[in-house]
């Protein structure tokens, strides 16, 4: 791939990413029914959902719903859902009682915000909220049954990968780099490797192209954190948007401090070209899968 192919498929990649970020925020600004709440939980719910961020999580889940031939609207319910979870992580793990972060997407935690017992109860209201939305779902029943699974599965492996990422616990027999992947499987990737198989539900997906999007979500899940990890230690806080630099600070064994920044770049590059061949066989309906992929490499916050 040449290097004006590679810009511009970075490009399309982001443009992928802003398309469905607007499409998501949309339907979550005007399908939610957040006048049942009461106002002041709706409104720190609001600052926590609607905030900005990249949409990443619901990009992959319509991006793959259209990769096995289903639309938007088939998919925009779990893509909302997931996000859903995704903020609710970020409102718990910013709390003071974990990372203790006073900055998020480039504006104050919501514990900052509304205050932390806030914070607490609309993260809880975002959790229970992204399950009602697969509830409410108009899809045959089987694919709502396999969604809630999904979700319910990333979800559980995601706080599986906090807790080994903040109270440890992480097995003695593994070596360091294998402690890394284990925390970032779960803390990060699961929740991205839900996305991808949520999309290929929701879309219809057969055996095999339901395989080629778990492979596919698998190694950018695992990508994307190696970045992250990158990002914390040469990026500063004001263009990332969130704290950097806390990791080494806190003694975390991160990607960088493992492997060194030269064999982090290999492995990106390793994992962007996994990901990308994994759905190759899905046709050019996939073709946005690979661009999102290349965005993700080269992503500086």
């Amino acid at each position: 791939m040449t290097h004006s192919t590679t810009d511009t498929t970075v490009q399309a990649g982001r443009d992928t990413l802003e398309a469905a970020g607007r499409l998501v925020d949309r339907w979550m600004a005007d399908e939610v029914n957040w006048s049942s709440l009461p106002p002041q939980l709706a409104e720190a719910a609001q600052y926590g959902v609607l905030g900005g961020g990249k949409r990443l999580r619901p990009a992959l889940v319509l991006s793959c719903c259209k990769a096995v031939g289903g639309c938007d609207e088939d998919a925009l319910p779990a893509a909302a859902a997931i996000e859903f979870v995704h903020c609710f992580s970020l409102v718990h793990d910013d709390l003071p009682a974990l990372d203790d972060d006073d900055l998020r997407r480039g504006r104050p935690t919501l514990h900052v915000h509304a205050g932390e017992p806030m914070a607490i109860l609309a993260g809880d209201l975002m959790l229970a909220m992204a399950f009602g939305l697969l509830a409410d779902a108009q899809c045959a029943a089987d694919v709502r049954a396999s969604l809630v699974g999904e979700l319910a599965h990333g979800t559980s492996d995601m706080v599986a990968g906090q807790v080994y990422d903040t109270l440890g616990g992480l097995p003695d027999a593994l070596n360091a780099i294998d402690q890394v992947r284990l925390v970032h499987r779960n803390k990060t990737g699961a929740l991205i490797r839900a996305a991808c198989r949520m999309g290929g539900r929701c879309g219809g997906a057969d055996a095999a192209s339901l395989d080629a999007l778990t492979r596919y979500g698998e190694a950018m899940g695992l990508m994307f954190q190696i970045v992250d990890d990158m990002l914390d230690v040469t990026q500063p806080a004001e263009h990332v948007g969130k704290a950097t630099g806390k990791d080494a600070a806190s003694g975390k064994r991160t990607y960088p401090g493992v492997l060194g920044t030269s064999a982090c770049h290999d492995e990106v590059n390793r994992l962007r070209d996994e990901a990308v061949a994994a759905v190759t066989a899905l046709g050019p309906a996939a073709s946005p899968l690979a661009c999102l992929a290349e965005l993700m490499a080269v992503r500086t916050r």
